[in-house]
């Protein structure tokens, strides 16, 4: 879990990142500062902000890239398995939360701005707190129906 002063370095060195990226991307002025204004107050406001990270340090090691490749692949899975539980876990509490990927763009300034070991490679962030307002629930479709259409 990240502290204020901790989501306020994340969000400004995030923000960077960010602009120089639209900017390559070529997009309008005002929608860049759109879009870091908010990604900034997403990132502060957040009741909790959850950074989930994949460690390859313990992962197995082989001398062939294909293995090797696969290992990772398991280890990004697992990252992945872990994130759905923690919000599977924030929904059981009564809790809402929201999945965004954006450390997969910015992992190295991510590390710097909270000083985490360079083998903690950041995979998502989880926004996590009580919503201001509950999701319309949706109506389930009928399974014989689908079943029915394979």
């Amino acid at each position: 879990m990240i502290d204020l002063s901790a989501k306020i370095r994340l969000a400004g060195a995030m923000a960077e990142d960010f602009k120089r990226d639209l900017l390559r991307d070529g997009a309008a002025p005002e929608k860049i500062q759109a879009q870091i204004t908010r990604s900034k107050e997403r990132i502060t406001s957040a009741p909790v902000l959850i950074l989930l990270c994949l460690d390859m340090s313990e992962m197995q090691t082989y001398p062939d890239e294909k293995r090797q490749h696969a290992e990772q692949m398991m280890a990004i899975q697992s990252v992945a398995a872990a994130g759905l539980q923690l919000l599977l876990a924030a929904h059981a509490e009564g809790l809402g939360g929201v999945w965004i990927c954006s450390p997969l763009f910015a992992q190295e300034t991510i590390q710097k701005a909270l000083e985490l070991p360079k083998e903690w490679e950041p995979q998502a962030m989880f926004y996590i707190g009580y919503a201001d307002e509950l999701p319309k629930l949706k109506e389930l479709k009928n399974s014989m129906s689908i079943v029915k259409r394979l």
